[in-house]
């Protein structure tokens, strides 16, 4: 059985963002939704679980191998808000859209999910009225009913 070899840590490619300033959320079906996000966390990348593939035959160690799909976790942020954005919520809460993240640099992300959840907190004198929100990721295009993947658009330098 042969054992792992280390690799050493190569020099990363492309520019680091370096300040969160000035990032959103669109929903293509209302581009100008009444809130202003505060604060955003993109999709993340998820494996899920591990397949254990440990049998009668292992001698020491359980053994266990990634699965072959992936999925893409929710986008969630705060917002600011206008009371009005009630009517805009009712109407696009569980509908299918294209969700663009854009970054402070201009790159954007866009898949398809939808606008899960939106949330007021609690309102208190000498704070700004805030939401949070949450949109699913579904990568499933509604429209051809195929499996889609995110669209990454870069910014030159990146």
């Amino acid at each position: 059985m042969a054992d792992p070899s280390p690799t050493a840590r190569s020099t990363p490619g492309g520019i680091a963002l370096e300040d969160g300033f000035s990032s959103k959320v669109t929903l293509a079906g209302d581009p100008d939704i009444s809130f202003w996000e505060k604060s955003i966390k993109p999709p993340g990348f998820a494996g899920g679980d591990p397949v254990d593939t440990t049998t009668m035959f292992n001698t020491t160690w359980r053994t266990k191998t990634p699965r072959s799909l992936i999925e893409m976790t929710p986008v969630t942020g705060n917002a600011a808000y206008d009371p009005a954005v009630l009517t805009q919520i009712r109407a696009r809460i569980n509908v299918e859209d294209t969700i663009t993240i854009t970054f402070p640099d201009g790159s954007t992300w866009a898949f398809f999910g939808w606008l899960k959840n939106f949330d007021p907190q609690e309102i208190a004198e000498g704070t700004q009225p805030e939401a949070s929100f949450e949109f699913e990721v579904s990568n499933w295009d509604y429209v051809n009913d195929v499996e889609s993947d995110v669209d990454l658009v870069s910014v030159e330098g990146t």
